[in-house]
């Protein structure tokens, strides 16, 4: 692959060690609904290192084994960290939902989430909303990691639901004394959702404020080169990257080129067209096995073309194409007709990707900023987020 500008390298960076488990580099896959399934993990491995999470799984549905769940938390041999994020709202559906997964050995690391800014998650009090119903945050927490046992039960929360209500310190703390294994912060609150720059000074001020736990920053990682900046700025110990590896797997080999020790400087990874071709390519195959299906598997590659061909000299009638092929041999037949050895078109192909949004009010219940502890109907209102189905 063509290579450009160099990346700077942290020398001597240690590996991420979050319980039991060390990484080779401290990074990990942001959990993304729709995105990060068997297929798109496999992919990112076969670039680079570190763990890579599953999507977000209800845990009401984990515990009723509904067949959306079951076949989300199936691992392909090759994931030899199988790491899975629950979903939940109750403590005991969680402690269920953790404990069927460690009874049944399907995880070697469980996350949950209190960071989900998406409209159907808070307004029944769910993902960046709890946090603010701190007793019950701390409940959920304390009966996971004693349901988790051995092994290590994370944490992955957002500033708060708005400027007004920010909870990441406090949740960080009362996280902290349930005994997780780490605290991932994406650094934005509910209210930015994908919006704007991320906060990176609340990063530095998380990793202030604990001492005693591994402290990962979330946002605006859309290079090795911004992880390395994130580390150096808020002295946090690893970081999670989501929308800055859309269509770009071969990040996952730039950031570990950029954390592993090594001689000078390491260029990262600008890939030709042919290159991109062939990644889209092994992509769609591993969604087809994923799904059991053909023409599944290439019906959800479609959402990826935008991001794989970001930049390269692709036209919108052979993207359009790309986005209604049935079968990998249309395929093969459409990435053939491209010239392989268009090269990397630069900072076309960098930079913010995905969907950001606009900062909007949260969804939330009604009257749930009223207190910070569970009054009138919150209890009936966080009964029904627990009727969601699986994959956020």
């Amino acid at each position: 692959m063509t290579m450009m500008t160099p990346t700077p390298t942290i020398s001597h960076a240690p590996a991420l060690r979050i319980g039991p488990l060390e990484l080779d580099v401290p990074v990990v896959l942001a959990p993304m609904a729709g995105i990060t399934n068997t297929a798109f993990r496999r992919l990112c491995r076969e670039y680079g290192a570190g763990l890579y999470v599953s999507e977000m799984i209800t845990s009401r549905a984990l515990v009723e084994r509904t067949r959306e769940s079951m076949r989300l938390i199936t691992h392909h041999p090759s994931e030899t960290t199988r790491s899975i994020q629950l979903y939940g709202v109750d403590p005991t559906t969680v402690s269920e939902a953790v404990t069927m997964l460690v009874a049944e050995d399907r995880a070697d690391h469980i996350d949950l989430n209190f960071g989900c800014p998406v409209p159907k998650v808070t307004r029944k009090g769910g993902g960046a909303a709890l946090p603010w119903k701190l007793t019950l945050f701390r409940q959920i927490v304390e009966a996971a990691v004693k349901a988790a046992g051995d092994i290590p039960l994370t944490v992955k929360m957002r500033k708060g639901i708005d400027s007004d209500h920010l909870t990441y310190l406090e949740a960080a703390k009362a996280a902290q004394g349930a005994g997780v294994a780490s605290i991932a912060l994406h650094a934005r609150t509910a209210a930015e959702f994908y919006s704007g720059q991320a906060d990176w000074s609340a990063i530095a001020a998380l990793k202030e404020a604990i001492t005693d736990t591994p402290v990962l920053g979330n946002g605006d990682i859309w290079s090795a080169d911004d992880a390395v900046r994130m580390t150096r700025q808020t002295g946090c110990d690893g970081v999670v990257v989501g929308r800055g590896c859309l269509g770009r797997p071969w990040l996952f080999g730039d950031l570990a080129a950029a954390f592993q020790p090594g001689d000078g400087e390491r260029a990262p990874i600008q890939p030709n067209l042919g290159q991109v071709a062939a990644a889209f390519r092994r992509h769609a195959e591993l969604l087809t096995a994923f799904f059991e299906s053909e023409e599944r598997g290439c019906r959800d590659i479609r959402k990826h073309v935008a991001w794989y061909f970001k930049g390269y000299p692709v036209g919108g009638d052979l993207r359009a194409s790309l986005a209604t092929a049935e079968s990998l041999a249309q395929l093969d037949d459409l990435l053939g007709t491209l010239d392989h050895d268009q090269p990397y078109p630069g900072v076309g192909a960098e930079g913010p990707r995905g969907r950001a949004g606009t900062p909007k009010k949260p969804a939330l219940p009604e009257n749930w900023l009223a207190s910070r502890e569970m009054v009138g109907d919150d209890r009936a209102t966080l009964t029904e987020g627990e009727g969601d189905t699986s994959g956020g």
